[in-house]
């Protein structure tokens, strides 16, 4: 929140309602949503080695899945030029019926579905360090929901490998570009800019949604890569040139150091938004990356305008 209000433009700031019921049902399994409930109020504890719970965990999963449609309807609203969804917990990690990896509901999945029922077609790329395995599968079969996901491979959840492209009617619309631990800030963005920006476009969504994770950077205690904070600004500044004006919310996921989630927020923002002189995005890849770029490419010509 710190760095998301010093950024050089003026921040409407609206309180994340309990998410609708209904709504919720789209992504998870009722009795899971009823399990989880009561397991938080029961006084929670652990869904796995890594997800914790306490009573008050219900409340804000439901506020943290309720702010990307609370986002969307501000924007059709014209309150602001873009949206920011600052919440913990996060989600991509969250499955039909299983918490995991620190998420319980997975908020971007929750309002891309809020967006398909309004005949929307929508777009979802995460550049969290980690693959956004429960957004993945919501969505693998969906040809109007496309999932771009940029990760450290192999890492955590184990899922994203560069041959799972969607399944059915769904098929081409699952994309990932899965790079190596090490992999260098000029090679991650040129890999950005060869497979993602091209993808997108070519998909022509009318929504935008991010799942902005900063666990990528270089600072953070969990990930491997080497992001620096301009890299944030970078892809979002690529990124808002392929949608409408005020189409494009963003959603925090992972980021465990607090200087470069703040600085990272604050840069998304102001490439989204044309604040800054984001550089262009670099092309060339080298190392092991490259490989498994070139890997990647070969693999979604098949469906999709990449070289």
């Amino acid at each position: 929140m710190a760095g998301l209000r010093a950024t050089p433009t003026t921040i409407v700031e609206l309180e994340a309602p309990a998410v609708d019921p209904s709504l919720l049902a789209l992504v998870h399994d009722e009795r899971y949503v009823d399990e989880f409930r009561r397991f938080c109020q029961s006084g929670g504890g652990y869904l796995d080695p890594d997800t914790y719970a306490v009573p008050a965990s219900w409340d804000a999963a439901l506020r943290a899945a309720g702010a990307g449609p609370a986002a969307v309807d501000a924007l059709v609203r014209g309150l602001a030029d873009s949206a920011f969804v600052a919440v913990r917990p996060p989600g991509h990690h969250a499955e039909r019926a299983q918490a995991m990896g620190f998420c319980f509901f997975n908020n971007v999945a929750v309002t891309a579905s809020y967006l398909r029922g309004l005949g929307e077609r929508v777009a979802i790329v995460d550049w969290d360090v980690h693959h956004g395995n429960g957004t993945q599968r919501t969505f693998y079969r969906d040809p109007d929901v496309l999932y771009v996901s940029i990760h450290e491979f192999p890492f955590y959840p184990g899922t994203g490998w560069v041959t799972e492209t969607g399944g059915g009617p769904g098929e081409g619309t699952t994309v990932n570009i899965a790079v190596p631990s090490g992999t260098s800030s000029t090679s991650y963005l040129a890999a950005f800019s060869r497979i993602a920006i091209p993808i997108v476009s070519e998909f022509a969504p009318d929504w935008l949604l991010v799942s902005a994770g900063y666990d990528a950077h270089r600072l953070d205690p969990l990930g491997g890569l080497l992001l620096e904070t301009n890299d944030y600004a970078a892809m979002a500044a690529a990124l808002a040139s392929v949608v409408r004006p005020s189409r494009t919310i963003a959603f925090l996921e992972g980021g465990y150091d607090l200087q470069a989630m703040a600085a990272s927020a604050s840069a998304t923002v102001a490439g989204t938004l044309g604040l800054t002189d984001a550089p262009p995005l670099p092309s060339v890849i080298s190392g092991s990356a490259a490989r498994v770029v070139q890997l990647a490419v070969e693999t979604l010509a098949r469906y999709w305008e990449v070289v």
